[in-house]
């Protein structure tokens, strides 16, 4: 499986690569700019990601509107929504409007509030069938 790994923090980058790089091969990037370049490079070589764990709050495009446009991509391309790739939005945040804005709105597949628990981001991975 191919995982992208979208964290503007550090730390955050290099919990959530140990914790991914036991399924599959794992890409960085640091911001929803580089995230919305990495998701259409991988459709161009005809590798798309299995699964992208994606921030909410970072710099140059933030989580919520790099989603939107990772998904406007995938209609765009009549990508079929079994094909669409999962997406896991992390964030400090927990509160019922980010938790709508990227679950109903955006399209996310799945939410975890940080810190990132193991077992709690394994369980997402397992329920969204990627295991």
């Amino acid at each position: 499986m191919r995982i992208l790994i979208v964290e503007d923090d550090f730390g955050s980058r290099k919990l959530l690569q140990n914790l991914l790089s036991v399924y599959g091969e794992c890409d960085i990037a640091v911001d929803g700019e580089e995230a919305v370049d990495a998701f259409k490079l991988a459709w161009k070589e005809k590798s798309p990601y299995a699964l992208i764990c994606m921030d909410i709050m970072m710099p140059k495009i933030n989580g919520q509107e790099a989603l939107k446009l990772i998904r406007e991509y995938e209609r765009q391309h009549d990508i079929k929504p079994s094909e669409e790739v999962k997406v896991i939005m992390t964030t400090v945040l927990d509160d019922p409007k980010n938790v709508i804005e990227a679950l109903y709105k955006g399209g996310a597949s799945a939410y975890i509030v940080k810190p990132i628990e193991k077992e709690k981001l394994i369980k997402e991975i397992e329920e969204l069938g990627l295991t």
